[in-house]
């Protein structure tokens, strides 16, 4: 007994000297995430950031996940690690796989992206992590959105597996012709979780911008008021559809390229003549072969009386429910669901001779004029494994079904499991006109199964053709597509030869009423070759991350001088195929990278009478007012200090009214001298409720209770019922306002020679004035009903290069100059010169009053 009485006690001593000096180990907190995503014209752009702290004294390994979609292209990667950024360079895949083997030899750690989910690739990545440090995870990810079922889908997939106290998605949604709805989803949300479900906000701005917000407290995260554990923990599902109205579709057009999304409405369904053949073999025993019966039973419902079908059963054997195609009646219908209720699994698989029998029971069809001639054929084939019966050879088998084809019908193919080799599926689907899903094994696999045939089954035109005038455009991506159907999307683009937007003409041709690198594996060798070096220069000019190439971080270790590689690698299904490379659109010019398109942006065609700008040669505001009725202009100066705003419109019965504060230069020169610019403009109207402030930086646009903010880096075409913009990217601004005015901000740079400082300023053109009313006034708006003046005496100054004269104008005799004055509205980047007559001080006698009437004392002062 006293023995194990003093083995407790030094037991107990032991334990309290360890509690002492050994702190017990602590978990990484992740204390921020954050997603934002930008969509523009169906681009979006999405920016996922983790903080984490490692609380605990000693060193921990931090790992960084995330799914993101399989069409998603990753094009950055950055860590921050006590100060220093670490950044993810593109690699070719070979030497990135090379890299990354040395990195495993030595026992160093690596991430890799690797095929996850239907929908989702997961991204991660460890790094050690010092003592009571910070690690921040920057991830950055573009994806072309594709509609599908009437509709474009960003999925956000969340899982912090703690509560964060900053928690925050946040999406802004532009897309020019106009938002039909949006709505936001998550699988974690339900009706008895109130309080999380109020911390999600959508507002439509404009009509063609929506926001959306969810960003829950600490407290609505918890699964209960006294939880540690979150609830969120699954997908975040935004889904909206754009306004449609021209059956040629829509056309964006920036920075000399275009693209045109096709989706026309009202077009009608085409009948469909669809042969189901159906994987019965051993491997499809248990769960799978319930959940086909299950979801070919949903199919069967679904299928239109003018529609005609057929079904295939097949292991090593082939059996038909019928040897001809049976019109899709309530009757017909009601008995191929009884043959479907009796399928067993038996047997191997033999793909090829059901295949062909499908083949050859529609063309038998065709001849005998048995289905209508204008409607679409295709074979839907399932299978879970591959071919082990009949002809084998996968090469075999693709060449004896296109064979068969010939290009007369589509095959589509759905490979069910994880077993399936979906790359031979692929290649078989896209060489005759189909394509191929994997359907994953699920307790929602026949819902899947229903799901692609919803897809597939409203073909609305084949063949579809879209051409472009040959003289407007030298370049294309694909314009020949097999199909379009109903609640989906055809999108071309391409660079225009002349940037002549008017002269784009478009046919679109299709009966009825994936990309270039397909090539990779359904093309000769030589086009394989040259598809993947394309791709490949591609993927590294721009870097981001395809199968051809991998992202490679070199991340610091707690010993000094070691290295070791992060390595992203962007596996698609099948380890290889290209598929998913069409989900991208990324074009280069000579200036610059175009990765986002935004709306309908050209050259502005002005057809005012009044312009209002600053001339490069001294700085300082001009004003130049031009008559096309009698081919003159006049022109005036005024000068003020920094941070005078001077009312420059006002139609007090519009309620329109525009002030403009005037900036300095910078940098004073050494004689004192300040040159001066316009850094900023306030623009409200009253009657539509707009109200806009324009900056060097941004413009902010409010409208009744809405607001959003633009940069001058952005592109834009923004149209409501009272308000269009358009933004051309660090050039103008173009703002109509409906039955009144419409306006154009041109951004200007100014460098100064001898000291290289940089003067950014602003520009403003009334485009048309028309509407405004006789009362309107200002230093500008005075003139837009014009102004009377003769100009006498005209005589060669001594300098023989100017020439002065005597003007009578509002009962004033003014002396007046004859100056050179730069007009932008038509040439943004150079300019035109306008001859007029100049008024010195402040244009007095030709301005109403003086400057100082015109002196306003806040930016929005509208009296």
């Amino acid at each position: 007994t006293a023995f194990y009485t003093n083995y407790l006690h030094v037991l107990i001593g032991l334990y309290n000297l360890l509690n002492k000096y050994i702190t017990p180990f602590q978990e990484v907190e992740v204390y921020s995430v954050t997603v934002g995503c930008t969509v523009m014209s169906r681009f979006a752009h999405t920016v996922m950031t983790s903080k984490a702290l490692n609380k605990a004294n000693f060193s921990q390994e931090i790992f960084f996940e995330v799914e993101l979609p399989k069409t998603a292209f990753i094009t950055n990667f950055s860590m921050e690690i006590e100060g220093q950024i670490y950044i993810g360079e593109v690699k070719e895949k070979a030497k990135a796989k090379k890299e990354y083997d040395k990195a495993v030899s030595k026992g160093q750690t690596a991430g890799l992206v690797k095929a996850s989910g239907r929908t989702m690739e997961k991204f991660s990545v460890s790094v050690n992590i010092a003592a009571k440090s910070n690690v921040t995870f920057t991830l950055t990810y573009e994806e072309l959105l594709k509609r599908k079922l009437g509709q474009y889908e960003i999925l956000t997939r969340v899982k912090p597996k703690q509560l964060v106290q900053e928690f925050k998605i946040v999406a802004d949604i532009y897309e020019p012709q106009g938002i039909a709805f949006v709505e936001a989803i998550a699988t974690f949300l339900s009706n008895d979780l109130l309080p999380l479900k109020c911390a999600l906000v959508i507002n439509i701005f404009f009509f063609f911008q929506a926001h959306i917000s969810f960003s829950p407290t600490l407290e609505q995260q918890r699964r209960c008021p006294e939880c540690e554990g979150t609830v969120i923990d699954g997908d975040f599902i935004i889904k909206y559809d754009v306004k449609r109205g021209e059956d040629l579709g829509e056309i964006q057009i920036v920075n000399g390229y275009f693209v045109h999304f096709f989706a026309p409405p009202d077009l009608p369904r085409l009948p469909v003549n669809v042969v189901f053949v159906i994987d019965r073999s051993g491997s499809m025993g248990g769960a799978k072969m319930l959940q086909t019966r299950e979801a070919l039973k949903a199919i069967l419902n679904d299928l239109h009386e003018e529609d005609h079908f057929a079904l295939i059963i097949f292991d090593n054997d082939v059996a038909t429910w019928k040897n001809r195609l049976t019109k899709a009646t309530k009757t017909n219908v009601d008995k191929a669901k009884a043959y479907v209720a009796e399928i067993k699994d038996r047997g191997s698989t033999n793909i090829l001779e059901p295949v062909l029998r499908a083949v050859n029971m529609l063309k038998k069809d065709q001849e005998a004029t048995k289905i209508p001639e204008r409607s679409v054929d295709m074979i839907i084939l399932l299978t879970d494994g591959m071919p082990n019966a009949g002809v084998t050879d996968p090469e075999g088998i693709q060449e004896g079904v296109s064979s068969a084809i010939a290009g007369t019908m589509s095959l589509f193919c759905l490979g069910f499991g994880n077993d399936v080799q979906y790359s031979f599926l692929d290649v078989l689907a896209r060489q005759n006109k189909g394509l191929a899903r994997r359907i994953f094994v699920a307790s929602d696999a026949a819902v899947q199964l229903q799901g692609f045939y919803e897809e597939v089954s409203r073909p609305l035109l084949l063949n579809v053709d879209l051409q472009y005038s040959d003289t407007s455009v030298d370049s294309l991506t694909k314009n020949h597509f097999n199909h379009l159907f109903e609640g989906s999307e055809i999108i071309v683009a391409g660079r225009l030869s002349d940037n002549d937007v008017d002269n784009l003409q478009v046919k679109v041709l299709g009966q009825g009423v994936r990309d270039g690198l397909h090539a990779l594996e359904i093309g000769t060798q030589q086009e394989q070759d040259n598809a993947t070096q394309k791709a490949l220069d591609m993927s590294l000019r721009y870097s981001f991350v395809t199968p051809l190439t991998s992202m490679v971080i070199t991340k610091p270790e707690t010993e000094p001088g070691k290295n070791s590689p992060l390595i992203a690698d962007k596996l698609t299904e099948g380890e290889g195929n290209s598929g998913s490379y069409q989900h991208f659109l990324k074009f280069s010019s000579k200036s610059g990278t175009l990765i986002c398109l935004g709306g309908g942006l050209h050259s502005p065609s002005a057809s005012s009478l009044i312009y209002y700008d600053f001339s490069p040669v001294d700085g300082d505001p001009h004003f130049l007012i031009e008559l096309p009725d009698r081919d003159d202009a006049l022109c005036f100066n005024i000068n003020d200090k920094p941070g005078t705003i001077l009312n420059l419109v006002k139609d007090p019965k519009s309620g329109f009214v525009v002030n403009g504060e005037i900036i300095g230069k910078k940098k004073v020169v050494d004689d004192g001298k300040v040159n001066t610019y316009f850094g900023r403009f306030g623009i409200i109207h009253w009657t539509l409720g707009v109200r806009l402030e324009v900056s060097t930086q941004d413009i902010s646009v409010f409208q009744d209770s809405d607001q959003f903010r633009l940069l001058w880096s952005d592109t834009a075409s923004l149209k409501g019922p009272n308000l269009h913009l358009k933004l051309a990217k660090n050039c103008s601004l173009t703002v109509t306002l409906k039955h009144s005015v419409k306006f154009m901000i041109i951004k200007h740079t100014k460098v100064w020679k001898r000291r290289h400082d940089q003067q950014d300023y602003l520009g403003f053109y009334t485009l048309d004035s028309h509407h405004m009313s006789s009362s309107v006034h200002g230093l500008l708006g005075q003139f837009y009903h014009g102004v009377n003046f003769e100009v006498t005496d005209v005589h060669q100054a001594e300098t023989q290069d100017e020439h002065h004269a005597v003007m009578y104008v509002k009962g004033q005799t003014l002396n007046v100059t004859r100056h050179w004055q730069r007009d932008f509205s038509q040439d943004l980047k150079d300019g035109k010169n306008i001859s007029c007559w100049f008024v010195n001080d402040n244009g007095a006698g030709l301005v109403d009053g003086a400057v100082t009437d015109y002196i306003m004392s806040d930016l929005f002062e509208t009296v």
